[in-house]
């Protein structure tokens, strides 16, 4: 593929390179995380919270693995999708992974939009549907302008909810609240402790939902194969850091039953610890949400135009509008289909949702690495080849984070 593609070739543009895919790596990971879920993430594991997350980003990083080696073998558009076609030559399968990347996407998305309009609902008095409507409405017009505008704006939001989680931490410092300890205490051998804490990790790992976002934006970066693999595994490392330190400060901080009750638990935490008006931790938060919608909003579009590029669906949501250099048809769809779930579905369950198909599709990708060099005796020149142990680890590690959210 050419890398000077224009819009009337039909192609996407090669606009991204390292520092801002990882921004918008940790922004939309970020923000679909400890601001919207760390209420519930406590609810469930308690003063053990950080665990949960540790728990979830170990699963998340071997995918990680089988994410970096594939994508530099394939670095297109809805690359879910075409590692599965590649690996198992179904054409079938490969669609219903799109399909599944394409609900995974919006139910993130429309999840995190009712986690927003809990932070907004703080500074205006709208009714909390109404709220939900305008956050979608006019993310999904930011990401029908283009993606570098897209993806600077996710990058700006990135900077400011990184702010926000750091004042937190130094507000928790200063304040001699003793989160080491927190973090480093295990769970007693109890079963009901465990189980709330397989919970929380499931819920804990859509937080980490969004490092998968960024190998659907190879076709709009440059040297993929390169640049991708590097992205992932710092956002990984970033905002886990940044989930197990602020979750410990907050079940710390407050009893979880009162994080877990809040609309906006971290504007909680910060008062409590702090002492001052919570406001400019609610604003952050506001940004870390929208940042989430409008990066899981452009990756679910992403994945549409690239089944309509391979034919998998109607050709007419994969064409590029020649102004934006965006695929228009496929915006309104994705649109249409987040703001139904959000105005219509429970949180909590969207979140259950939300990984549950995350899982599912990283079943498929850990499968696909470990079919394709089963049948390979060498890799293609340029690939970035991980253990065979790790996707096989991965695989493993995903089915049984859905089965226990199963029985």
């Amino acid at each position: 593929m050419s890398t000077n593609a224009t819009p009337s070739d039909g192609q996407l543009r090669r606009r991204l390179g390292l520092p801002l895919l990882t921004l918008y790596g940790i922004g939309v990971t970020i923000g679909a995380g400890i601001y919207v879920l760390i209420g519930a993430v406590a609810g469930h594991a308690g003063k053990h919270a950080p665990l949960a997350f540790v728990i979830a980003a170990v699963v998340m990083g071997l995918t990680v693995a089988s994410y970096a080696e594939l994508c530099t073998r394939y670095p297109v558009a809805a690359g879910e999708a075409a590692y599965v076609r590649a690996a198992f030559q179904r054409r079938w399968l490969s669609t219903a992974t799109g399909v599944v990347m394409i609900g995974s996407a919006t139910v993130v998305a429309a999840t995190v939009a009712i986690g927003s309009a809990g932070y907004i609902g703080q500074f205006v008095a709208w009714p909390k549907p109404l709220i939900v409507t305008v956050v979608i409405v006019a993310l999904a017009l930011v990401s029908a302008w283009g993606v570098l505008e897209s993806v600077l704006l996710a990058a700006l939001f990135t900077l400011v909810e990184v702010s926000g989680l750091l004042l937190i931490v130094l507000a928790a410092v200063r304040a001699d609240i003793p989160f080491a300890s927190t973090i480093l205490t295990m769970p007693p051998l109890d079963a009901t402790v465990w189980s709330g804490i397989a919970l929380a990790s499931l819920l804990a790992f859509f937080a980490f939902t969004g490092f998968e976002d960024l190998t659907n934006m190879a076709e709009e970066t440059h040297s993929p194969g390169r640049t991708i693999p590097v992205a992932m595994g710092i956002t990984l490392v970033v905002t886990t850091l940044l989930y197990v330190v602020v979750a410990a400060i907050a079940v710390t901080a407050l009893p979880p039953e009162r994080v877990a009750a809040s609309d906006a638990p971290l504007s909680l935490v910060f008062r409590e610890i702090a002492g001052m008006s919570p406001a400019a931790i609610t604003a952050i938060a506001i940004t870390a949400t929208l940042n989430t919608i409008i990066a899981q909003l452009t990756m679910a579009i992403r994945v549409v135009y690239g089944l309509a590029r391979q034919g998998d669906i109607p050709q007419a949501f994969g064409r590029v509008h020649k102004t934006t250099a965006t695929p228009l048809m496929a915006t309104f769809a994705i649109l249409g289909l987040t703001l139904l779930l959000a105005l219509t579905a429970q949180f909590e369950r969207l979140a259950e949702w939300a990984s549950l198909s995350t899982l599912l599709v990283f079943v498929l990708v850990n499968l696909a690495l470990i079919q394709l060099r089963l049948k390979e005796t060498m890799a293609p020149p340029g690939t970035l080849v991980v253990p065979l142990a790790l996707p096989i680890l991965g695989l493993l590690t995903s089915i049984l984070m859905i089965a226990s959210a199963l029985l």
